[in-house]
């Protein structure tokens, strides 16, 4: 895979109070939303945005119709279960895009909606970019076609995305991932003092969705507690990325059977406890590639409801669940799915990362070759830099 992302030179700054619409559907997309708008900002200062975002989107000065708070759902039985707030919004949205008529539509991932929405703007002849791809690497790829129809440019930020569509027209610029940025800020940071107190020093990351916490917090702690009986003197973290996640861990654990004597949860640091930890467990998702980037060896688990997981085993076509061994292209780290996730086989697989200094260091150097795939640093930039070339042509 080449790491290196093509540089797009920054063209003249589009006139004062052009309006683009931005639609980010999770917290995820708002992280990264929020760094695209301010790159956008930096480069172009006179742009306006308006449309559904969080707290990120908000401080880089756009008007939030709807909070991603609302929109985030996981899985097909929760969006079914609200899928008439869902229609109402797109609704809305598509009304204001007709009435705001803006220079373009920017769609962070999300694709259930925003793909439905990418038709709908298209048809109304408003140009549409399209932010981190839909993952039709992993099921689906008859969406293809479509997607190179309705969209005017897509902005990966996983290296081998562009192929998927060299068949078709569609303009595809890999920029790199923008997590790579922020691993470095926290890089460059001095060790922070964490409550460990003990060793070996094991992260915990069970989610941060209700449905992800209820279905693998149970398994972990319980994980732990077998963990101790080999290393009496482990220690663990469990990482909260806010207050509101770390009381609601708090309040799962205490109706827990008792865990392990040393652990603590902590708010806010994900990237400093996975910098310090031996290894960790880590819930499928964007938190694996945190973990890679701070050579953090891990095990990746996933459960989602049964139904979910059924229909999920009919279309998806790839051999790996978490973006660490998809970029890898091999299995570099452990999956446990659905049933497999059981404190015994956890237990097992991750004591000789705790034991074993080769197998630590064998899968660090992994990870190492990972992050070098997901590119250099400025991927934000160069996504403005894309999106304002876009709005030129």
């Amino acid at each position: 895979m080449n790491p290196e992302c093509p540089v797009t030179p920054a063209p003249p700054p589009p006139t004062a109070g052009t309006s683009i619409m931005v639609i980010a559907g999770e917290a995820s997309g708002d992280d990264r939303a929020g760094s695209l708008l301010q790159a956008l900002r930096a480069q172009a200062p006179g742009l306006a945005f308006f449309g559904i975002g969080g707290p990120q989107m908000r401080a880089a000065g756009m008007d939030t119709l709807y909070d991603v708070s609302d929109m985030a759902v996981m899985g097909l039985t929760e969006v079914l279960r609200r899928y008439g707030f869902f229609r109402r919004v797109f609704r809305h949205m598509l009304q204001e895009a007709r009435r705001r008529r803006p220079a373009a539509v920017i769609l962070v991932d999300y694709p259930g909606f925003n793909l439905r929405f990418a038709a709908k703007a298209h048809a109304l002849g408003i140009k549409v970019i399209y932010y981190i791809c839909p993952q039709v690497w992993a099921w689906h790829q008859s969406r293809i076609p479509r997607m190179a129809r309705i969209i005017d440019r897509l902005i990966t930020i996983f290296p081998f995305e562009p192929r998927y569509f060299a068949a078709t027209n569609l303009r595809v610029d890999f920029v790199g991932h923008p997590l790579v940025d922020e691993a470095a800020q926290a890089w460059n940071l001095p060790e922070a003092t964490l409550p460990w107190t003990g060793e070996p020093r094991v992260a915990l990351l069970p989610g941060s969705r209700e449905q992800e916490l209820r279905r693998l917090l149970p398994d972990l702690w319980a994980t732990a507690r077998r963990l101790e009986q080999e290393h009496p003197q482990v220690s663990f973290l469990i990482a909260a990325p806010n207050d509101a996640i770390r009381a609601r861990l708090l309040s799962l654990l205490a109706a827990l059977p008792a865990g392990p004597r040393n652990w603590s949860v902590v708010s806010g640091q994900t990237r400093e406890i996975l910098r310090q930890a031996h290894a960790a467990i880590v819930a499928s998702g964007t938190a694996t590639l945190e973990a890679s980037l701070m050579l953090c060896p891990m095990l990746i688990v996933y459960r989602t409801s049964p139904l979910t997981y059924a229909l999920a085993r009919r279309l998806v076509r790839v051999s790996h669940i978490g973006i660490v061994n998809i970029v890898a292209g091999r299995g570099i780290c452990p999956e446990f799915i659905q049933h497999e996730v059981h404190p015994a086989a956890l237990a097992a697989a991750l004591a000789p990362l705790l034991a074993d200094d080769r197998r630590r260091e064998a899968m660090r150097a992994d990870l190492q070759q990972v992050n070098h795939a997901l590119g250099a640093g400025g991927a934000a930039e160069r996504a403005a830099a894309i999106v304002l070339d876009e709005l030129r042509a």
